[in-house]
C-alpha cells in the first residue's frame, strides 16, 4: 500500500459537495500528519486551484509558483479542509518545497485559529536559534 506524506500533492476526485465547496478532479495538498496518514483510512487535505478569484484574498491562502510541481501558478485553499478517504487519492503530482509548506502552515494556523499560537512557537524557536548562534561565537 502506498505511503501517503504531509505535504504532497494528488489528483482526487472531490465529488459529490454542497454549494460553495470545491469539486470536481483537482489536485489537494496532504496536511495531516505523517502518523494520521501512516495508520488511518483517511487524508486531511486541502484543495488546490489554479483559477482564485483574485477579489476574495484570504490569509487562509497560499500561493504556489510553478517550482512547486504544479503545471500553472495556483492556490491552496486552507478555509476548505476535508477528511478523504485514501481511494479518493489518485495519482501524485509532487511534494512542496519547505519554505511553501512553512506559507502552509501559516495559512493552516489561521484557518483553525491557531495563529497567535503558531507566532508565539515561531518567535521561540528564533530566539533559541539566536541565543544557540551566540553560544557557538564564544
Amino acid at each position: 500500500m502506498r505511503r501517503y506524506l504531509r505535504g504532497e500533492i494528488y489528483y482526487a476526485n472531490l465529488d459529490p459537495v454542497f454549494g460553495s465547496e470545491q469539486s470536481g478532479f483537482r489536485p489537494v495538498l496532504i496536511i495531516q500528519n505523517d502518523i494520521g496518514n501512516r495508520y488511518s483510512p483517511t487524508v486531511i487535505v486541502a484543495p488546490i486551484t489554479s483559477k482564485p478569484d483574485v477579489k476574495t484574498k484570504l490569509p487562509t491562502h497560499c500561493c504556489l509558483d510553478l517550482k512547486n510541481c504544479l503545471n500553472e501558478p495556483s492556490v491552496v485553499l486552507l478555509e476548505q479542509l476535508r477528511t478523504l478517504d485514501k481511494r479518493r487519492l489518485k495519482k501524485y503530482i509532487g511534494k512542496l518545497k519547505k519554505s511553501s509548506m512553512n506559507e502552509v502552515n501559516r495559512a493552516l494556523a489561521v484557518s483553525v485559529g491557531l495563529s497567535k499560537f503558531y507566532l508565539c512557537q515561531k518567535e521561540c524557536a528564533e530566539h533559541l536559534n539566536q541565543i544557540a548562534e551566540n553560544n557557538a561565537r564564544q
